[in-house]
């Protein structure tokens, strides 16, 4: 067994030191090395949904500076404000109307992706076994064209696609030649969503 005298000790600490100076570009280029590792990962385990959740704290928050204490209408209202919130953070959402189909879009989704999802959710509830991939990427884009939907589209956005709109744009796609759906093909085979 070894004995740790002072003069043991004091030659160890000597040694780690010089070691550590021999080693010094060592052991930087692993602390380096570590630390942009970390970054990577932070940076790729990063998500939105804070950015969801601020802006449903900040409705709330609106609708609660605008709201007048009541007891009755107390419990209604946090009933809406729950509801609102579970809106905001839904990813999209469809819901038919006599008239049409309302799409609320979602993170990520556009006017095409909007018209998609009404022209999916007509076909659900009128089959036409004649309609191929090519005839819904016509279908989609006439829609996105003549919805006349101003501006952008975000988060919770509504447009409203009629349904005399979507049949129109299914009798339109059937007038299509060979040369035309032959073009299509490129964008069809881009778009898995479609069957």
């Amino acid at each position: 067994m070894e004995e740790y005298t002072p003069e043991t000790q004091a030659a160890k600490v000597e040694e780690l030191k010089r070691w550590f100076q021999d080693n010094l570009r060592i052991v930087i280029s692993i602390l380096i090395v570590v630390v942009i590792a970390g970054g990577i990962y932070s940076y790729s385990k990063r998500t939105d949904s804070p950015i969801v959740a601020e802006q449903a704290t900040e409705e709330s928050s609106d609708q609660a500076t605008t709201e007048e204490p009541a007891t009755t209408t107390d419990e209604k209202s946090a009933t809406v404000e729950k509801s609102t919130k579970t809106e905001v953070s839904s990813s999209a959402a469809s819901k038919e109307t006599e008239a049409g189909f309302v799409e609320t879009a979602g993170k990520g989704d556009g006017l095409t992706v909007l018209a998609r999802r009404a022209t999916a959710n007509y076909l659900e509830k009128n089959q036409d076994s004649t309609l191929t991939k090519e005839h819904k990427i016509y279908i989609e884009d006439y829609l996105r064209k003549a919805v006349g939907h101003k501006g952008g589209v975000h988060v919770g956005t509504n447009v409203e696609f009629s349904k005399e709109l979507i049949q129109k744009a299914i009798q339109q796609s059937k007038t299509l030649n060979e040369r035309q759906l032959k073009n299509l093909q490129k964008y069809s085979a881009r778009v898995s969503s479609l069957s």
